[in-house]
C-alpha cells in the first residue's frame, strides 16, 4: 500500500514500511497546492530583495552577507557541498531511507518553500530504491547538518537547487528522527520478546505467581500480558511455587517491564509529534506572505524522551541478566550447578555464561547516561550555536542498547530452556510453551559431556520476531 505524504499524518508504521519494506510513496491530494503556495512566497521575497536567512543571505556568521540574485543557484549548490563534514561509518540503509522519507514529508507540509519539482524528485528517488551514503557522526542535534548534506548530495543527481532549497534540505532533524523511529520500534519489539523470556524464567525457577495477582494493582497491563503468556502453566497449580518470595529480579518483573512499557509509550507519542511537525529554519508563513527565523530544529522533546527510554530499559536488561545468573546457581534453583546435565559433575555446563551476562549488563548501564543535558560550545559561529540536544547520539545509543538486550535475551533463553529441561519439561504456559518449543528447535538440551552452545545468533534472531 502506498504511503501518502501530507506533512501531518505520518505514523511510525509508515516509516517502517518505507524504510524496511520499501513501500511506495506519493504526495497526498492537496499537498502539491501547499508546496506551490509556499514556493510563491519565497519567490516574492527574493524578488523584493528582503533579507531572509539562508535565502537571500549567507548562513552562520555570514548571515550579514547578501547573496546576489544571479548567484542563488550556485549559492544553494555550494551550501550542500560546504556541509559535507560528517564523520564515521555509513548509517544502515533503512535509516537513510527513513531520513529521506522524513525530509519529503516535511516538504509536503508546505512550510519549507521548496519547489514541487524538488519534492517529486526526492519521492522518485525513494521509490527507485535510493539508499544514500549518510555518515553517522557529526550532528549536535540542532539540525542534522552534516548528515542531511550527505543525504542531499546522494540523491540530488544533478537537480539544480533554487532559492531556499539548500537550507531546506539541511536545516531539519530528519536524520535524528529517523534513527529514533527505528530504534524505538526495535525497543518495543525487544520488550515484547523479553516479556515472554521473563515469563519463561519464572517457569525455569519454579517461581511464585502471586506477583501476578490482580490485587497487586500496579502495572495492570503488563500483569495481564504475563498472565496470558503463562496461561495453563504448571506454576498456577497449588504448591508449585518453590519459594514464598522469589529474588527481586523475578518478583519485580511486572514493575520493571511495566515501567519500561509506559516510558516507551511516552516516547512514541513524542516521536509521532516530531514526525508531523516543522523541524526547520526558516519557515514560510503563507498566510502572512513571510519567511521567518525560528528554532524548530531544537528537538529536545524527542532527545530527552530517548534518554528516558534508555534509563527505563536498562533495568529490564540488568534484571534479565541477574535472573539468568541466579538460574545458574544450584542453591537458588535446586538444580545442578551451572545447569549441568547431572548432579555432581565437574563440568562447567552453562556456568560461564555468567561472565558475558555481567559484561553486557555493565555496558548497557553505560549507555543509559543522558546526553540531552549537554551544552554546546559558544565559540562556533560567534556564539550563536550555544546549545545542543545530541538527539542522534541518544537515538544511536538506544539502538546499541537494543542490540545488547538481544544478546542478553539470547543467553536468557538458552539458560531458562536448559533449566526447564532439567525440571522434566513441566507443562508450560500458552505463550511460554510456544517460545520454549522454538528455542528447542534451535538449541538442544545440554547432555553430559556437551559444551554449551557457541553460537546464540539464532536465538537473537528469534527475539526479533513478533511475539
Amino acid at each position: 500500500m502506498t504511503v501518502k505524504l501530507t506533512g501531518d499524518g505520518l505514523r511510525l508504521e509508515d516509516v517502517l514500511r518505507v524504510a524496511r519494506e520499501r513501500a511506495p510513496v506519493a504526495l497526498a491530494p492537496g499537498a502539491a497546492e501547499r508546496v506551490r503556495a509556499a514556493r510563491a512566497v519565497v519567490e516574492a521575497v527574493v524578488e523584493a530583495g528582503a533579507p531572509v536567512y539562508g535565502v537571500t543571505t549567507g548562513v552562520g556568521v555570514r548571515k550579514r552577507m547578501r547573496v546576489d540574485p544571479s548567484e542563488l543557484r550556485e549559492f544553494n549548490r555550494r551550501l550542500i557541498l560546504e556541509h559535507l563534514v560528517g564523520q564515521g561509518d555509513a548509517a544502515p540503509a533503512d535509516v537513510a531511507r527513513a531520513q529521506l522519507l522524513l525530509v519529503a514529508n516535511g516538504f509536503a507540509r508546505g512550510t519549507s518553500g521548496v519547489t514541487l519539482e524538488l519534492v517529486e524528485h526526492l519521492i522518485s528517488r525513494l521509490n527507485n530504491g535510493a539508499t544514500p551514503h549518510v555518515r553517522t557522526l557529526g550532528s549536535i542535534g540542532m539540525a542534522d547538518l552534516p548528515a542531511n548534506a550527505d543525504l542531499a548530495h546522494g540523491v540530488l543527481d544533478g537537480f539544480e537547487l533554487g532559492a531556499k532549497e539548500g537550507i531546506a534540505l539541511l536545516d531539519n532533524n530528519a536524520f535524528s528522527t529517523a534513527l529514533a523511529s527505528l530504534a524505538l520500534a526495535d525497543a518495543v519489539g525487544l520488550l515484547d520478546s523479553l516479556d515472554v523470556a521473563a515469563a519463561l524464567d519464572l517457569e525455569a525457577l519454579g517461581g511464585n505467581l502471586s506477583i501476578l495477582h490482580p490485587a497487586a494493582g500496579r502495572q495492570a497491563a503488563t500483569v495481564e500480558r504475563l498472565r496470558l503468556l503463562l496461561a495453563g502453566s504448571y506454576l498456577w497449580e497449588e504448591g508449585a511455587a518453590r519459594n514464598l518470595q522469589d529474588p527481586l529480579s523475578f518478583r519485580c518483573v511486572p514493575n520493571v517491564h511495566g515501567a519500561a512499557r509506559e516510558t516507551l509509550d511516552f516516547a512514541l507519542a513524542r516521536l509521532e509529534r516530531e514526525l508531523n511537525t516543522s523541524q526547520e529554519n526558516p519557515i514560510v508563513v503563507v498566510d502572512e506572505r513571510r519567511v521567518i527565523s525560528v528554532g524548530n530544529f531544537d528537538s529536545l522533546p524527542l532527545a530527552s524522551a530517548l534518554d528516558f527510554v534508555r534509563i527505563a530499559l536498562v533495568p529490564v536488561l540488568t534484571t534479565a541478566s541477574e535472573r539468568s545468573v541466579k538460574l545458574l546457581q544450584s542453591p537458588v534453583t535446586g538444580l545442578p550447578e551451572g545447569l549441568a546435565a547431572e548432579l555432581g559433575l565437574a563440568e562447567s555446563a552453562y556456568s560461564e555464561f555468567g561472565v558475558p551476562l555481567q559484561a553486557l549488563a555493565a555496558e548497557a548501564k553505560l549507555l543509559a547516561q543522558p546526553v540531552s543535558i549537554e551544552t554546546g560550545s559558544t565559540s562556533h559561529h560567534e556564539g550563536t550555536e550555544d546549545r545542543m540536544t545530541l538527539a542522534p547520539l541518544g537515538a544511536r545509543r538506544l539502538a546499541q542498547l537494543v542490540e545488547l538486550g538481544e544478546r542478553i535475551g539470547a543467553i536468557e533463553l538458552a539458560v531458562s530452556a536448559q533449566a526447564i529441561h532439567l525440571r522434566g519439561s513441566p507443562k508450560l504456559g500458552a505463550g511460554t510453551g510456544a517460545l520454549y518449543a522454538r528455542v528447542r528447535e534451535l538449541v538442544p538440551p545440554l547432555r553430559r559431556g556437551d559444551a554449551p552452545p557457541g553460537d546464540l545468533e539464532p536465538l537473537r534472531a528469534l527475539l526479533r520476531q513478533p511475539t
